[in-house]
């Protein structure tokens, strides 16, 4: 009643051009401020990516973790990245790179641990991916330290939210339904620890897999529950088919099917979860991109791709994962696979990027593309 009386009360004494003037001005101190009603109205297009997960998607967050041994900061990696060597573990661009130029995004997505990460430069997104890092907080402790998957969301909770909050003057859950969410993470959780560990002795790969995506889904709907409604989950890679994987089992020429079977089995979980946890995230898409079936099929017949190498490491290799610092590399990158002992090169990067943004094929991305994902 008291704030009904001073409306009538401004409207009965203000002339009409002022009183608009004042409402328009009083508007954009209110929580929701005028740039988020220009969002509103352009809902269509995409603002921007937050990226979670391993080094299939880190944009160079290990850079800054002094005890790690994950890192890619050094040549040949980043030989043919417009800025050299950036903690990107492949030869040039990595998938998220790529997926930002389909989506015509005006820059590279920053990683977190980056200082200068802050501030206006987080409106097109951030990436807090980790490589070595898995969905387990022990995963990558081999590597030193990494960052889990569980402290890259509290990263994203408790410092970006509140300074893109004040970066776009309201509240993060009417500006993050712009942004898509992507999930790049699984295989280390096998690789580095169900693999390795003696504790998983007795533990099957069904129960791993399924307690591993049970976690995955707890994290999601954490992100979800921040104001995230835009997903994009990533398959775990074909890992027995990695150089690292082979070169395990000297003479081996044929992908290890243990591993495989393990991504296979992940997969199908993650595949399933895009339709079991949406009833449970209302308002929410969520798109599943099989990287595992697009490697395979170019490994099974390569020169349909314009590949040749779809076993050797490009890289002379030091350690079985990462290329040496300063060592030789092929000269013929694009035909290859494999740019280290794990990790694709920037050629198959691009395929997988296009494929996620407008393959029409649900075996290759379902339910829909990133493309019908950024208008929806």
């Amino acid at each position: 009643p008291k704030g009904h009386y001073l409306v009538n009360t401004m409207a009965e004494k203000t002339p009409p051009k002022l009183l608009l003037l004042c409402f328009s001005f009083l508007a954009c101190f209110l929580p929701c401020s005028c740039y988020c009603r220009v969002v509103e109205k352009d809902r269509a297009k995409v603002k921007g990516m937050f990226v979670f997960g391993s080094s299939l998607v880190d944009n160079g967050n290990n850079n800054f973790l002094q005890d790690s041994m994950a890192k890619a900061d050094f040549l040949p990696y980043g030989i043919d990245f417009p800025f050299g060597p950036s903690g990107r573990f492949t030869n040039g661009k990595n998938v998220i790179d790529l997926l930002g130029d389909q989506l015509k995004l005006p820059s590279y997505i920053p990683a977190f641990n980056d200082p200068l990460t802050k501030g206006s430069r987080i409106l097109g997104g951030v990436n807090y991916a980790s490589g070595a890092s898995g969905i387990l907080d022990e995963t990558g402790s081999l590597a030193g330290r990494v960052i889990p998957l569980n402290q890259q969301i509290r990263n994203f909770e408790e410092v970006t939210l509140p300074d893109l909050e004040v970066q776009l003057g309201c509240r993060s859950r009417e500006s993050l339904p712009q942004y898509l969410f992507v999930v790049g993470t699984g295989g280390n959780d096998y690789s580095f620890n169900y693999f390795i560990s003696s504790s998983n002795s007795n533990v099957s790969l069904e129960a791993f897999t399924a307690n591993l995506t049970t976690k995955l889904s707890l994290q999601l709907k954490k992100l979800y529950g921040l104001g995230a409604r835009k997903f994009v989950l990533m398959s775990m890679n074909p890992i027995g088919c990695s150089p690292m994987a082979k070169a395990m089992q000297p003479g081996r020429k044929r992908c290890v099917q243990g591993q495989n079977r393990a991504a296979h089995v992940f997969n199908a979980y993650l595949k399933s979860l895009v339709d079991v946890i949406k009833p449970q995230m209302p308002a929410t898409n969520i798109v599943f991109v099989n990287s595992y079936k697009i490697i395979r099929d170019i490994i099974k017949n390569p020169a349909s791709k314009g590949f040749r190498d779809t076993s050797n490491a490009c890289c002379e290799v030091g350690n079985g994962i990462l290329c040496t610092r300063g060592g030789k590399t092929c000269t013929k990158r694009s035909i290859h696979v494999f740019f280290d002992g794990l990790h694709p090169t920037e050629a198959v990067n691009v395929l997988i990027a296009t494929k996620a943004y407008a393959s029409n094929m649900k075996t290759e991305v379902y339910p829909i593309n990133l493309k019908q994902l950024s208008i929806i």
